[in-house]
């Protein structure tokens, strides 16, 4: 076993945290296994038998990551959810790893935040920058000189041409495309498929080719949104150690 081996739990465990997993065993194959995956944390009713075929198990509770000696990755899709388990975690001490799949292609000067994940088959090319918690899932591109904000997703097939800004916590949905040079707004959601030709305002759900925004009152409308899963956040015992996001 290496001496610098990493020990590394998942946050949890459902299917995006499952294939998180899987990233973490590319990049031991790869590597000279860099991490030694403990289990994961989950709050919820997680299945027991997809996780039991993966050969892990849920250790507990996200209370456990308070006194294990372990870094950790966010395997919730949902932006709100990714924030209050950072702030948690940071209160706790904990340290969020940084992963890039073996079969991801970065080009030079690219700045990934803490806790960033980068999905198979995904390719970013040059002056890219992340935020904290960032996920660029499998197969999605984004061209030069991009700024990805905290908790923001780009999911898989998603293109973003050159120069464009993604607002924290904002999901470009499967498959979109954004045009170089655009802004999408903090929250903001882009539709499956959607083509973005317009900056997209914060907190806005748009859909479509060319991209248009959606009524709120329009059931398509919340189906465009990622699923939104808000954890419960345990008690921090006095005196634990702090850590600055």
């Amino acid at each position: 076993m290496p001496a610098d081996r990493r020990q590394l739990v998942i946050v949890g465990a459902a299917g995006y945290g499952r294939e998180l997993l899987d990233l973490v065993e590319a990049i031991n194959a790869a590597g000279g296994d860099a991490y030694g995956f403990l289990g994961f944390l989950d709050d919820g009713h997680a299945d027991p038998d997809p996780l039991a075929r993966r050969g892990s198990s849920v250790l507990g509770g996200l209370e456990l990551l308070a006194g294990l000696d372990a870094d950790y990755l966010i395997g919730i899709g949902a932006a709100a959810a990714r924030a209050r388990i950072d702030r948690y975690a940071s209160a706790c001490g904990r340290r969020p790893t940084t992963l890039v799949h073996p079969r991801a292609h970065l080009g030079g000067d690219v700045r990934l935040g803490p806790g960033t994940v980068v999905c198979a088959l995904a390719s970013l090319t040059t002056n890219i920058r992340t935020g904290r918690h960032v996920l660029v899932d499998i197969g999605a591109g984004i061209a030069h000189d991009c700024h990805l904000g905290d908790y923001a997703t780009v999911a898989p097939g998603a293109r973003l041409g050159g120069g464009v800004q993604v607002g924290a916590g904002a999901w470009v949905g499967m498959q979109a495309s954004v045009v170089p040079g655009r802004r999408i707004g903090a929250g903001a959601v882009v539709g499956a498929g959607a083509v973005v030709t317009d900056d997209v305002r914060p907190g806005l759900v748009v859909a479509g080719v060319p991209a248009r925004p959606i009524d709120p009152a329009d059931g398509s409308a919340q189906a465009a949104r990622p699923p939104i899963v808000l954890p419960r956040m345990p008690e921090l015992a006095p005196g634990a150690p702090q850590a600055d996001l």
